[in-house]
C-alpha cells in the first residue's frame, strides 16, 4: 500500500487485525449462515472500546483522528463489513447527538453507550429512503413531553440498541423546518422491534424496523430545535459516507489478497492461473481500484482532520467510488476462483454479497452522484 501509517495507526491497525483473527474469522462461516449477531463477541469488542474510538477523550472514546479512524474501519471491513457497521453504528449515534445536543445531552448519551452498548440512528422509513423529507414519523407535543408515532426500516443494530436517535416531523407542510430529532431510550414504552432483517450480506450486522407507539419523550430530549432534525441527520452523513467508503475499501482489499493467494496456487494448463495474462489484467485492475479508492478516503479524511466543515463533493466521491469499486472487485474475485468462488466453502462468494449494501445505503450511489453534479454547479 502507497500509505505511510504513524506508529500510532499501525498499533491500532495490529489490534484490530489480531482482534479479528482470534475472535471473528473463526466462526464468520457459521454466522453468515445463521445471520446471527453474535452479542459475546461484541461484548468484547466494547471492551476494547471498538465502538467509540473517534469519539473525543473528555466522553469516553478513544479521541483518535480521522485518518486514523479510516485505518481502523478498513482493517475491520478486510474482516468482516457487518462486524464494522454494528460498531459504527454506536459511534454515528452519538456523535449526532455530540453535534446537536446540549452538554447535558452529550453526557448523558456517553454514559449510556461508552460503557458498553449498541446505538442505532433511525431516519429511514418504508416511504422515505433517499427522499428525507418524506418522512412520515410524527412528534406532537403533549405538556413537557412529545409523543412519537411511526415506523422505522432497516434500523441498524435496532433490536439491541440501549439509546435511538430518532428523525420525526412536527409538521409535514414545514418540510426541513418542521423536522426534529430525539434520543429515545431503549426500553421506552411504545418502542418495539420488528423481525431482523434475512439479508443478502452484512449478516453479523442487526438490522430491524422500529415500531413507534404513543412513544412519550421528554421535550428535554429533542436534540437542538424543532427544524434542526435533518441538519443534524445530514450533519453526520458525510462523515458517514467517507467511513462507509473506508470498510468498502477493506472488503476490496480482502478480496484481492484472496485472489492473489488462489491465483499462485490453482493451476490450469501445467502452470498457475496468475502466469495467465488475462487473470494478471484482473488483479492489476482490483488493485489500481482498490489503492485509488483508499487514497480517496484519506484525501478526504485528512481535509475534516484540517478544519474543512463541509466535505460532501469528496464524502460522495469517495462512497460512490469506493462501494463500485467493492462490488467489482469482489465480482472480479468469484470468476477468477471459477466455480469454487460461487461455493460457500470459499470466502469470495460472501465478500460479493457483502459488498452490494455499500452502493446502496447512506445514500445511493445515484443519489451520491446528483450530490456531486450539484456540487461542480457550486464550484465552477
Amino acid at each position: 500500500m502507497a500509505m505511510i501509517y504513524t506508529e500510532d495507526q499501525l498499533s491500532i491497525r495490529d489490534l484490530i487485525r489480531d482482534f479479528m483473527a482470534k475472535r471473528v474469522k473463526p466462526y464468520l462461516r457459521e454466522l453468515d449462515d445463521k445471520g446471527e449477531f453474535p452479542q459475546d463477541i461484541y461484548r468484547e469488542a466494547f471492551e476494547m472500546g471498538l465502538h467509540c474510538l473517534q469519539i473525543p477523550e473528555e466522553f469516553g472514546g478513544a479521541g483518535l483522528d480521522y485518518v486514523t479512524m479510516a485505518v481502523a474501519l478498513e482493517e475491520m471491513g478486510r474482516c468482516d463489513p457487518g462486524f464494522a457497521i454494528t460498531m459504527l453504528s454506536t459511534s454515528m449515534t452519538l456523535k449526532c447527538i455530540l453535534l446537536g445536543g446540549n452538554d447535558e445531552q452529550k453526557q448523558r448519551a456517553a454514559d449510556i453507550l461508552i460503557p458498553g452498548a449498541h446505538g442505532s440512528f433511525s431516519m429511514t422509513e418504508p416511504n422515505a429512503g433517499s427522499d428525507t423529507l418524506s418522512l412520515r414519523t410524527t412528534a406532537r407535543r403533549d405538556g413537557d413531553d412529545y409523543i412519537l408515532n411511526g415506523t422505522k426500516c432497516f434500523a441498524t443494530n435496532g433490536a439491541y440498541s440501549d439509546l435511538y436517535v430518532i428523525i420525526a416531523t412536527v409538521d409535514r407542510s414545514l418540510g426541513s423546518k418542521g423536522t426534529v430529532a430525539f434520543m429515545v431510550e431503549g426500553g421506552t414504552p411504545g418502542l418495539s422491534v420488528g423481525k431482523h432483517e434475512n439479508k443478502m450480506g452484512l449478516r453479523l450486522s442487526n438490522t430491524c424496523d422500529l415500531f413507534l407507539e404513543d412513544v412519550r419523550v421528554p421535550a428535554a430530549n429533542m436534540l437542538g430545535s424543532v427544524g434542526d432534525g435533518i441538519r443534524i441527520a445530514l450533519g453526520g452523513l458525510d462523515t458517514g459516507r467517507i467511513y462507509n467508503a473506508a470498510v468498502a475499501v477493506g472488503i476490496a482489499q480482502n478480496a484481492l489478497e484472496e485472489s492473489v493467494a488462489y491465483a499462485k496456487t490453482r493451476e490450469q494448463f501445467g502452470k498457475p492461473i496468475i502466469e495467465n495474462q488475462a487473470i494478471q489484467m484482473m488483479l492489476a485492475d482490483m488493485q489500481i481500484g482498490t489503492e485509488a479508492g483508499r487514497q480517496l478516503v484519506f484525501g478526504a479524511m485528512r481535509l475534516l482532520d484540517s478544519g474543512v466543515k463541509r466535505v460532501s463533493m469528496e464524502a460522495s466521491c469517495a462512497k460512490t467510488f469506493c462501494s463500485d469499486n467493492a462490488v467489482k472487485v469482489t465480482t472480479d474475485a468469484v470468476q477468477i476462483f471459477g466455480g469454487y468462488g460461487y461455493s460457500k466453502e470459499y470466502p469470495v462468494e460472501k465478500m460479493m454479497r457483502d459488498s452490494k449494501i455499500f452502493q446502496i445505503f447512506e445514500g445511493t450511489n445515484q443519489i451520491q452522484r446528483l450530490v456531486v453534479s450539484r456540487e461542480l454547479a457550486k464550484l465552477y
